[in-house]
């Protein structure tokens, strides 16, 4: 019984770096005792493997009448982060084969002159969206024929329940549609894509029917709606419907403008915000941009549809489900320096990548 009380007295010591005096003697004496005993019992038996044990040990010097003792200093574990899976790698869209060698789990890339398709990847897969949404939004918007000067107040309806992301226009804010409209187009601003939805006749409902409406008028065949911002996994669409919507909404000078400035500021009743692009390459001067949205949420991954002149034709680039912030950027590019070198219009194929 002592013998076990001393041997917990002395590992508890050990753990907290401290073994005091009047034990120190003792336990000294006592471990001699046990190594004793227990080379007696082995040694008529055949010595078996050693365990080697690395422990981290740091000494602590105590004063001149005791012996610096060990004490023990716990290494922290490193975490593992799970890698974060997108709908269109649980859907394996991730192992198809793509001679251009894309980010993108889905692409899609048409000459907007003639309707011909350039190159495709996964193009007729349903895959969330995310702030792409905000492309059929300015649609319905613009379309409504609403006044752009009225003013409209950012409530707590349009706080994100969803993702519970931030936003820079607080609560009370108020802005003129027009001004709603061009943060949402060019920062993604959520709350005022919320509010431009809420403020449509007959309200939120009626305007996410709108949106599919919409949809299903332009041959969207895979494309879904259940709110304006984005946010929600549930707003989906192939990449072919959406080259479908970036042609529509290139017709609208309003949306291609906002789409495309670099920087706007608005006055929302307090400091007055700055907002940038969302999409660096507008201010890029080797690039002819004429609209542009991107977007991005766990399940949608990194998504852009760009319009954009390219070998002297108008060109429309949808790209879905891509790994990283610039990766969809980057595969813009290859997009570009492979038309510009191939000029696939005089080739009269497309490149198709396959699984």
């Amino acid at each position: 019984m002592a013998k076990a009380a001393l041997i917990f007295l002395v590992s508890s010591s050990l753990i907290l770096g401290v073994l005091p005096p009047a034990l120190a003697k003792s336990a000294s004496k006592h471990s001699a005792k046990h190594t004793e005993k227990h080379s007696a019992k082995s040694s008529g038996n055949k010595a078996a493997p050693r365990r080697r044990v690395h422990v981290n040990v740091a000494t602590r010097h105590h004063s001149s009448r005791h012996a610096a003792l060990p004490r023990l200093v716990a290494t922290p574990a490193v975490p593992v982060v799970p890698a974060v899976r997108t709908a269109g790698d649980m859907a394996g869209l991730n192992l198809t084969h793509d001679p251009l060698a894309l980010g993108s789990n889905a692409a899609l890339v048409i000459d907007q002159q003639t309707s011909e398709v350039l190159f495709e990847k996964n193009a007729d897969v349903a895959l969330p969206i995310a702030s792409l949404t905000k492309l059929m939004t300015s649609m319905v918007v613009v379309e409504s024929n609403q006044s752009m000067d009225e003013m409209l107040t950012v409530t707590e309806e349009d706080v994100d329940r969803e993702k519970f992301s931030r936003s820079r226009l607080r609560v009370g804010s108020q802005l003129s549609r027009a001004n709603m409209l061009h943060i949402a187009l060019m920062s993604s601003e959520n709350r005022a894509a919320s509010a431009l939805g809420r403020n449509y006749p007959g309200g939120l409902p009626a305007f996410v029917a709108a949106m599919n409406t919409k949809a299903r008028s332009l041959g969207m065949a895979n494309a879904h709606y259940v709110e304006p911002t984005g946010l929600s996994s549930n707003n989906v669409a192939s990449a072919r419907d959406l080259a479908k919507l970036v042609v529509a909404a290139s017709r609208h000078p309003v949306i291609r403008q906002y789409s495309t400035d670099s920087k706007y500021a608005v006055e929302p009743g307090g400091p007055i915000l700055q907002y940038r692009n969302s999409n660096h390459l507008v201010d890029s001067p080797t690039w002819e941009i004429g609209l542009q949205k991107t977007g991005y949420i766990t399940e949608a991954g990194h998504c852009l549809v760009m319009q954009s002149r390219i070998d002297n034709r108008p060109v429309v680039m949808v790209f879905l489900d891509s790994k990283g912030k610039n990766t969809r950027l980057a595969d813009a590019g290859r997009i570009r320096k492979w038309i510009e070198t191939t000029h696939p219009w005089s080739m009269n194929r497309t490149l198709t990548a396959h699984n």
